[in-house]
């Protein structure tokens, strides 16, 4: 039988769907030293997911700097907190390698981010917003696009927490490393179903859309 997904998956739905969480190794990187180990490591695997957050800003014209730059294998996470490290000559490095997919999501978003820091040559990253289309998914979110391949539901509630605080908590640590890992699982999906077309592009309807976007009445 083969795999349904929708062109737009219904919002509503992912409330009810089992959530996920990245259960691997989870590392903090806080010096420049340790950047170099762990770039090291980094580049030796086959494939990554990546991904920044960034302190929120609750007031009008106040843009925070990223600080926060993750980036995942299939098991291990290393969360390198920029206001601490800066951007090292290993983490330019990292950022600039043209030999290991980095795989993310609103790519140009993080690019920019990460540029407010220091100038580098973007190397080998592949945007999955890019990718989803060639299989006819228009969602261009994490959660909607998660939801749509796996049936699972990625919790944004650690998004506009305090990237900069001293020490990171479990929830964020989890939350950050997830959203990393899930780019690699999506990627790898995606692929497959491309090689194999084993699946069924669901089209839902303008007028079911629409009505999923109105108020109930009471």
């Amino acid at each position: 039988m083969k795999k349904l997904i929708y062109n737009k998956f219904d919002k509503h739905k992912i409330t009810s769907l089992p959530r996920v969480l990245f259960d691997g190794r989870v590392i903090v990187i806080l010096s420049p030293g340790e950047t170099e180990r762990a770039v090291d490591y980094l580049l030796s695997q086959p494939i990554l997911g990546i991904d920044t957050e960034t302190r929120p800003s609750f007031k009008k014209g106040v843009v925070n700097i990223v600080s926060l730059l993750q980036v995942a294998t299939h098991n291990t996470c290393f969360l390198f907190r920029l206001n601490y490290t800066g951007m090292t000559p290993a983490i330019i490095r990292f950022l600039e390698d043209t030999t290991v997919p980095k795989i993310g999501l609103s790519l140009h978003d993080d690019m920019m981010a990460l540029h407010k820091r220091t100038e580098f040559t973007p190397g080998y990253f592949i945007d999955l917003q890019k990718h989803v289309c060639e299989i006819g998914i228009e969602d261009l979110s994490l959660q909607k696009l998660y939801a749509n391949l796996f049936g699972q539901k990625i919790s944004k509630g650690q998004q506009l927490t305090n990237w900069e605080t001293g020490v990171l908590n479990e929830k964020q640590k989890r939350y950050a490393a997830t959203d990393a890992w899930a780019c690699i699982k999506l990627y790898e999906e995606l692929t497959r179903l491309e090689q194999t077309h084993d699946f069924e592009l669901v089209v839902v309807p303008e007028e079911t859309q629409d009505n999923a976007m109105k108020p109930q009445d009471s």
